[in-house]
This record gives structure tokens, sequence and C-alpha cells, in this order.
């Protein structure tokens, strides 16, 4: 029998030392809920989880940031809304202006109101802010390197027969419309063609002659060019009109050509077939690059890009727009119908972006949930289980502490020797 050094005892004591530390662990887990409290649990589970919870809180932040470009785009669209509003009514103010009906008085009267609806679309363009940040005056616009001189095209147009047009098309004998139909043009007819730069608007009339070309009505009096403009033939056949510089201010806004026989009636077939021209480039003024990038991903790389134009009265070509006369209210008609179209370009645009970004939140709720649950099976302990695995250390604890007591009393046997 030994009694310096209790064998027993020794082993009792080390596994009651286990018992204890595990029956720690097990309370530590159960009252944080968490497998892992510290790298020593699961070390390289440590590590994935919290690679997984920076994914997570990008998500979610991603997530938040799409819902953060939705007010803005909200914000834009719901001034271009009042915009076209605006539009709408220059447009019937410029319908009522156009009717002779009315004297210059009357006119002056409108073209009061015609006035104040430019400087308040001016107003919505400058003020309309998100955050502080401009969003219609173009500061969010793409870079422009130089200044764009706006294109317009026609393509109701042929030469005789249908063929495509050239340089040398002539108007009275060569030109058609679309369908290869006579445009009814005659001899003694006159041509008069209009259109708006920089709010003023300019008409040139001349007479029709066997030697008129297409090209030629571009030009100030038939022979003479005309310098705000030039009128082509492009190689794919249709007439194209360039502003003869670039800027918004240079733009060339609603081309009118207008043919009247020699009573002064407006030969409609001719004059809309003449006139059916449409902005195929807009004119912009030179600008840095202001596109707004949203981050709609948690890591890098992971973003849409979204510019808006400048929504002016400059931009859209109504500045200073004029209806004091009857020739001027029928070319604004057409400028408002352009500017309109703008409008309704840029908010169909923000629409569809809105449109994608909910679908991205969407998805990154998903995405989120669905990490979420990974890392959460990482990370987080399984009570039930765990509630087990406590329960059984701490019998054994208890057990170890039991078998500690008699594993001290085995040395008083050596009393019994001593007697």
């Amino acid at each position: 029998m030994i009694i310096n050094h209790n064998i027993a005892a020794l082993n009792t004591h080390r596994q009651l030392s286990a018992n204890t530390a595990n029956t720690n662990k097990n309370i530590e887990k159960l009252s944080s809920g968490l497998r892992i409290n510290r790298a020593g649990d699961d070390a390289a589970g440590l590590a994935i989880s919290e690679k997984m919870r920076g994914q997570i809180r990008g998500l979610d932040q991603a997530s938040r940031n799409s819902q953060d470009g939705i007010s803005l785009i909200q914000t834009a669209e719901g001034a271009l809304n009042e915009t076209h509003s605006i539009l709408q009514r220059m447009r019937e103010l410029s319908v009522q202006s156009a009717n002779d009906t009315n004297t210059s008085g009357d006119r002056s009267e409108l073209q009061k109101e015609m006035n104040q609806l430019n400087d308040e679309i001016d107003r919505i363009q400058s003020t309309t802010q998100f955050n502080t940040k401009n969003l219609l005056d173009g500061s969010m616009g793409n870079k422009v390197a130089s200044a764009v001189a706006n294109i317009t095209q026609n393509t109701s147009l042929k030469g005789a027969a249908g063929a495509a047009l050239t340089d040398a098309t002539t108007v009275l004998t060569a030109l058609t419309d679309k369908n290869g139909n006579s445009l009814g043009i005659t001899s003694n007819d006159q041509i008069t063609i209009s259109y708006v730069k920089d709010g003023t608007t300019v008409s040139n009339t001349f007479a029709v002659s066997a030697a008129l070309t297409l090209a030629a009505i571009g030009t100030s009096d038939g022979a003479t060019a005309d310098a705000n403009l030039g009128l082509t033939v492009a190689t794919t056949g249709e007439a194209v009109v360039t502003a003869a510089a670039g800027g918004t201010a240079s733009a060339i806004n609603g081309i009118t050509i207008t043919v009247k026989d020699a009573s002064g009636n407006v030969r409609t077939a001719a004059t809309n077939a003449l006139s059916a021209f449409n902005e195929t480039t807009a004119a912009a003024n030179k600008r840095t690059d202001g596109t707004a990038v949203f981050q709609i991903g948690a890591n890098t790389g992971q973003s849409m890009n979204l510019s808006i134009e400048d929504m002016g009265t400059s931009a859209l070509g109504v500045k200073g727009l004029q209806i004091s006369t009857q020739s001027q209210a029928t070319v604004a008609i057409k400028v408002i119908d352009q500017a309109t179209q703008k409008v309704s370009s840029e908010r169909s645009k923000l629409g569809a972006v809105q449109n994608r970004l909910e679908h991205t939140i969407n998805n990154l709720g998903t995405a989120s949930e669905n990490l979420t649950a990974a890392e959460s099976r990482i990370r987080d302990v399984d009570m039930a289980k765990e509630m087990m695995q406590q329960t059984k250390n701490n019998i054994l604890a208890q057990a170890s502490q039991a078998m500690l007591a008699q594993a001290n009393q085995q040395p008083q046997g050596v009393l019994q020797l001593l007697r």
C-alpha cells in the first residue's frame, strides 16, 4: 500500500478537471448560443464564418444602397413628371396661338404664360436634388469630351421610282414619299423651311424651280448656305440635317418644311413628308463625367451606373420659345413634341433602372438569407445537442467528485496495519 502517491486520487482528479472544463465550455456555448466563441473552438470554422459574415453584412448594405438608389430615381422621376405636365401646357398654348382667331394682343398674353413655364422648367432643373446632389442639371450625365451638334433624319423621302435619295435629287421631278408616290409639288409652289435655334424662330421661303435640289432646301434662299445648319443626303439615302456647331445653344429644333401652292394653301402630303425629321443625336455641351455609381453587391466591381441628362430648357430646345405669331406657334408645336419625347425617354430610362434595382434587392435578400443559414450552421450551437453534452459532462463531473472522495479514503487502510 502506497501513501506518498495516491495514484487513484490523481487519476480521478485529472478526470474531474477535464469534466469540469468540458462542462464550463458547454455552459459558455449554451449561454452565448454560439458553437464557436474563440478561435480554439474551431479555427477553420472561425475563419470561414468571419468571411461569410463580411459577405452577409455587405449584401445587407448593398440592399440598402439599392433602396437609396430607388429613392434618388423616384426623386428625379417625380420632378420630370411635372416637367412633362408643363410641356403639355406649353403645347396647348402653342396650338391655341397657332389659330388666327387670336389677335397679336392675345398672343402676347399667351407668350407671358409660355415664358413663366419656361422659367419653371429651369427652376425644376436647377433645384431638384437628392442628398444635396443635383439630379437634372446634367451634372450626373456621361462625359462629353467636346460639344456635340444635334442631328435629325428624315426617312420618309425617296427619289424617283422609289430610288434612294442623292444630293442631286430635284424637288420638282425626282422627289417622292417613302412609298414612291409623287408629293404633288409644282413650279408655282413656294417652300418655307422653319426651325428654332436658341429660342429664335428662323424661316426661309423661296420659290420652287426645276433645278431646286433637296440639299438646297437647307440653305437660306435656295442658293446661299445657311450658317445655322447643313442639309445633306446620307450614304444610306436619308435626308440629314446637322447643326452647324455643337452645344445646346446651337441646336436646331422643330425643323418644318412647308409647301404652299400659288393660292397660299398648304400641300399637306408634301409638307408632312418633308417635315418628318426625327432627332437621332441630341446636342450636348462639354462636361466631365458625373455618372452615378450604385454599389449593389458585397464585393468590388459589383456596381451599376446611372446617368441623367440635362433636363433644362436649353437641352430640351424650348428655351425662349416664341408663339407671338402664327408661324412661330406652328414651329413651336413640333419643338415641344421633340422636348416631350426627350423627357419621356429619360423617364423611361429611370423607370427601367428602378425596376432593375427592385429585382436586385430581391436577389440580395435571397443571397443574404442563404448565406446567413450557411454561417449559422458553422457558428451557432445546436442547443438540444449541447444540452445533452452539458448534462453528460455535469454527471461525469459529479461522479468524479464522488470517486475522488473514495480514492482519498484508500490510504486510511494503512492505519489498520499500524495498530
